[in-house]
């Protein structure tokens, strides 16, 4: 009984692997991957300032926020912005604060020091 089990398992097994094409697996997707994990290797506060804002308000700014600041932000303030709400965000290590959109989970902001509410016009 054992025996015809793992011989129909290995049977369907051997099927399916034959049956999906060896170039399915893209190696672009391995080097984006690649890519991403060297973004979030930034060393100084002021290079992970500079990548933050050359992606701020677009939809990548809150993933490349949270592999950045992995376990470092602390929320310090909340206030009206761009579609509801946005909550300021401070990094002690990095004496930055950062404030993201909870609506559409995009940073708007970024500046030094600890700013419990930013200026109106530049949370919009």
């Amino acid at each position: 009984m054992k025996f015809t089990s793992l011989l129909f398992t290995t049977a369907i097994a051997s099927t399916l692997l034959s049956t999906v094409p060896l170039n399915s697996f893209q190696a672009n997707s391995f080097q984006a991957a690649a890519q991403g994990i060297q973004i979030a290797q930034a060393k100084t506060s002021q290079q992970k300032i500079t990548q933050i804002t050359a992606v701020k308000g677009k939809p990548e700014s809150a993933v490349l926020l949270r592999k950045l600041y992995a376990k470092d932000l602390t929320p310090i303030g909340i206030q009206a912005g761009v579609a509801s709400m946005v909550v300021n965000l401070y990094s002690k290590q990095d004496d930055t604060t950062l404030s993201l959109c909870t609506t559409f989970d995009v940073v708007v902001a970024v500046k030094k020091g600890k700013i419990a509410k930013f200026n109106p016009a530049e949370v919009k």
